[in-house]
């Protein structure tokens, strides 16, 4: 076939055209048309990335096990006077005096803040007329189901002021229910709902295995919202917020707010570690600092409260205090792990059993006691009238007692009612020129009463204040500034670097150490 060199000329440029426009379409990224297709089209943007777990298994399998909790009581149609009420009904008289603590829980709980306003402005849990004696909505919480057979566990302070109780299931179905038990001191109580076959329920977990930064998903009822999901990680371990001799929470990061009271806080294997009980708020709302009842410790107090409805602990009958590094010193202890009896009660187990004031408790049966509030859950772990032996520091060896333990008092005891002694100043006070104490006998004879304390002293910023009475050091009991002498000569001998004194205030005892004097 013969082709003209014109026509030859001409083809090879349309062709070499094309190519090119093939090729700038395809860089600037624009479909092509092409003689008979439709246009080619770039794909939409997918990034093919490792997926991130999540947590929908396991809230599909615990969620039908938590509930939300109504708690409704009777009030007085006496508060209609306008008297303001609020001393005693928010439930924490008993709480010590502390305010951070106290709004833990005021903004925690969930008293009249949950049911909004009704036409006339009122809030509806909130107002107190026209009640004509029937239980009204005061409170609303969460809680969880522990047994197949009804049994729920949620907060103390949910329930505390309830005569009335009522459980909305995760499918809104509601039921009554009754309180089996409550136990203040752990916040944790127990309902029961009868009669409507069997309950999705959760196990607890073991908690000593939880780790900081393990992810945990709390569910529950924040504002009467219902069925509320939130997660986050465990933030630490064994905090202590003030709260009472039992304090060892969780603290999480998920979102928790009021409402959540009482719900549970789960692993990622659907087990319990822990309840809502309180959160650090400064605006009323979470800022993903929240506490958690630990699981080791509601197990032990739900099955008590299943079995008998309340909590019965053992009783050392001692008062104590830490064990700081200076007081470990003066004692000749290698750490400052233990608890130091400031005083033993008197008719209590403990002094009944030879445990006296100066001793540091060490271990209970054969269990290391790291501090104060390690010794109070190992004692209030054991049943009243068990047999344990308490090993002590002291006199510079360890000692073992037999302690039958008594029944922890249902209200702390009260400090004495005395007026505190004031005795008399002698005319000529005495120094301790190296502990910066001025100092003068008792008018008993037995102890030394602080006149003065140097504001730069050692003394002075271990909290010793005029009006103290030293009434022994290093276990010897102080009748003269030349006891004191003694002690500190025989401390420096001993290679101690601190004597221990026993001070009185009040009628209530405490140890201070303080560096023996230098060259």
């Amino acid at each position: 076939m013969n082709i003209a060199p014109n026509s030859y000329s001409v083809t090879r440029k349309r062709l070499m055209a094309a190519v090119a426009s093939v090729a700038v379409a395809g860089a600037i990224g624009v479909g092509v048309l092409t003689t008979g297709t439709g246009p080619v089209l770039a794909d939409a943007v997918r990034v093919e990335a490792p997926q991130v777990p999540g947590f929908a298994d396991v809230v599909e399998r615990v969620s039908p096990a938590v509930v939300s909790v109504k708690v409704k009581a009777k009030i007085s149609p006496a508060a209609d006077d306008g008297s303001d009420q609020s001393d005693g009904q928010d439930g924490m008289n008993d709480m010590p005096d502390n305010p951070q603590l106290r709004r833990f829980f005021k903004e925690f709980r969930g008293f009249g803040d949950q049911g909004g306003q009704n036409e006339d402005g009122h809030r509806r849990f909130g107002r107190r007329d026209h009640n004509n004696g029937q239980p009204r909505p005061v409170a609303q919480g969460s809680g969880f189901f522990i047994s197949d057979d009804g049994y729920l566990v949620t907060n103390n302070h949910v329930v505390e002021e309830g005569s009335a109780f009522t459980v909305v299931m995760n499918d809104g179905k509601e039921l009554d229910a009754k309180l089996i038990g409550t136990d203040p001191r752990t916040d944790l109580a127990v309902l029961k709902v009868d009669g409507v076959g069997k309950f999705t329920y959760v196990d607890f977990a073991d908690d000593s295995k939880v780790r900081v930064g393990d992810w945990v998903v709390a569910v529950g009822n924040p504002f009467g919202l219902g069925g509320t999901v939130t997660a986050g990680i465990v933030s630490a371990r064994g905090r202590d917020i003030g709260a009472g001799p039992y304090d060892d929470f969780l603290q999480i990061d998920a979102s928790v707010n009021r409402g959540n009271s009482g719900g549970p806080t789960f692993n990622l294997n659907g087990q319990v570690v822990g309840i809502n009980t309180a959160i650090f708020s400064p605006s009323g709302g979470s800022v993903g600092i929240a506490f958690d009842i630990p699981a080791s410790t509601a197990k032990q107090v739900v099955q008590d409260l299943m079995k008998s409805g309340s909590v019965q602990r053992g009783w050392l009958g001692v008062e104590i205090q830490p064990v700081t590094a200076d007081i470990a010193d003066s004692l000749g202890l290698k750490s400052d792990k233990g608890a130091l009896v400031s005083s033993a009660q008197d008719n209590g187990p403990g002094k009944k059993a030879g445990i006296s004031a100066g001793d540091v408790i060490t271990q209970v049966d054969g269990k290391d006691v790291a501090s104060p509030k390690e010794l109070a859950r190992l004692i209030g772990a054991y049943s009243p009238g068990k047999s344990v032996d308490v090993t002590v520091w002291r006199d510079g060896k360890s000692q073992t007692v037999k302690v039958d333990l008594g029944t922890l008092p249902t209200s702390d005891k009260q400090a004495s009612a005395d007026q505190p002694q004031q005795p008399a100043a002698p005319a000529k006070p005495d120094t301790l020129a190296d502990l910066g104490l001025t100092v003068t006998k008792s008018e008993n004879g037995k102890g030394l009463v602080v006149t003065d304390v140097d504001p730069d002293s050692d003394a002075a910023d271990r909290g010793i204040q005029p009006g103290d009475i030293i009434t022994a050091v290093n276990s010897t009991e102080v009748n003269g500034t030349e006891d004191v002498a003694k002690a500190m000569t025989e401390a420096v001998k001993s290679g101690r670097k601190a004597v221990l004194m026993q001070i009185t205030r009040d009628d209530n005892n405490r140890f201070v150490a303080l560096p023996v004097a230098k060259g």
